[in-house]
């Protein structure tokens, strides 16, 4: 069977999450459930490689946050507590007491292990957490509120880039104006190829602002995750980009009372998603072997 026919054994359900919204998911696979949470930029469909290499072990349950795919819009309010909430409604409905996170979907992970959600095992790709309230992460967040309103998409996504330290080498060289052109043109070769169930950059970057807030929100809270009382694995690449993520890991791995680390040689920040266009680093097949081993522990 080849990647797609694979991918089309997908299938859609949902939930109401604690204040009415529906979160929505795709699912895969047999055997005990697992969650796969995504980050920033990224929706179910963004670890759909990942599902497939644990489904034939584990029903694999991946969730759109809001504001993507199959899931409702944040409301106002919209913050950690919110996130923790709709994971905790889709692992009730699944029943998993298994969990894998990316990044923003690391933190909300391990957040939400905090608050009671019944999670024994997290697995924790770069979580997204500021050791400190450092605003050369956060600044960025009223000029891309200001592009977004005006319509300038691409230049919304440049400015998230450069704040979050995740622009390609390439594009902190080249000018602005040139950086927002080749974007605005991948955006519109993309929309012009997109399928149906397709979540594409234009629909996303609306949802990169939610990142940044939860950064802001969470900055200089590591001292609450020594409550962690899941076993955690502890995920990541050896690139250094972006820059807050090594020390957060290296600070998580000493606070979290039950974790390990496994660290792969030449991945970066996207690592564990589906390779493309906007992620040419991802090798999920590289980092499923270690989430398999780790959810399979008795």
């Amino acid at each position: 069977m080849n990647f797609a026919q694979a991918a089309a054994e997908l299938t859609n359900g949902s939930v109401t999450s604690a204040d009415g919204t529906t979160i929505g998911y795709l699912r895969v696979g047999t055997g005990p459930a697992v969650v796969l949470l995504h980050g920033g930029n990224e929706s179910a469909r963004s670890h759909t490689q990942l599902a497939l290499a644990l489904a034939d072990a584990f029903t694999v349950y991946l969730p759109d946050r809001r504001g993507r795919g199959l899931s409702g819009p944040p409301r106002a309010g919209h913050g950690l507590r919110t996130e923790v909430e709709d994971l905790a409604a889709v692992a009730a409905r699944s029943g998993a007491e298994l969990v894998f996170g990316v990044s923003t979907g690391a933190l909300i992970a391990l957040s939400a292990a905090r608050a009671g959600s019944g999670i024994r095992r997290i697995a924790a790709y770069e979580p997204a957490l500021l050791l400190s309230d450092v605003s050369r992460y956060t600044g960025w967040l009223g000029r891309f509120d200001r592009e977004l309103a005006a319509g300038k998409v691409a230049a919304g996504l440049i400015t998230s880039l450069h704040g979050l330290d995740l622009a390609p080498p390439a594009f902190k060289l080249m000018p602005r104006p040139l950086a927002e052109a080749l974007t605005n043109a991948a955006m519109k070769s993309e929309d012009g190829k997109a399928g149906p169930d397709a979540v594409t950059m234009r629909q996303l970057a609306p949802t990169v602002r939610y990142e940044g807030l939860l950064l802001a929100e969470t900055a200089g809270t590591i001292a609450r995750f020594a409550d962690v009382t899941a076993e955690v694995l502890l995920l990541g690449g050896d690139m250094k980009r972006p820059g807050f993520i090594r020390p957060a890991f290296d600070a998580l791995s000493q606070k979290l009372p039950r974790s390990r680390q496994a660290v792969f040689a030449g991945l970066d920040h996207g690592g564990s998603s589906d390779p493309g266009p906007s992620n040419r680093g991802g090798q999920p097949a590289v980092v499923a072997p270690e989430i398999r081993s780790f959810f399979a522990q008795r």
